[in-house]
């Protein structure tokens, strides 16, 4: 049987671009984001199976309140405004276990 928790943190930036004229992530820098997360746990040795998955998602439906992130299992939601903000959700929350309430959502 699979182990159901195959990653240990899985990591969801939306990066969902509207077309309509509402608020979305894409407008706010998600996908640049992403990618420094994804490279920065690469960087770390943290990346693969057992350890933390960084993905792009479609839109999660909170982009009012974006740019958004949520971090599963835990089920946590973050927003941010730059790549500041992502290290310290990675080195806080990924590495270091405590949320960073000062960006939850």
């Amino acid at each position: 049987m699979s182990d159901p928790y195959y990653y240990q943190q899985h990591v969801f930036f939306c990066t969902n671009q509207r077309n309509d004229g509402r608020a979305c992530c894409a407008d706010r820098g998600a996908a640049a984001a992403q990618q420094h997360a994804k490279r920065r746990i690469k960087e770390m040795d943290l990346n693969g199976a057992g350890k933390i998955r960084i993905n792009s998602a479609g839109c999660l439906d909170r982009c009012d309140e974006g740019p958004v992130l949520v971090v599963y299992p835990q089920g946590t939601w973050y927003t941010y405004v730059d790549t500041h903000d992502i290290d310290e959700i990675i080195d806080m929350h990924l590495v270091g276990g405590k949320i960073v309430e000062r960006l939850k959502i």
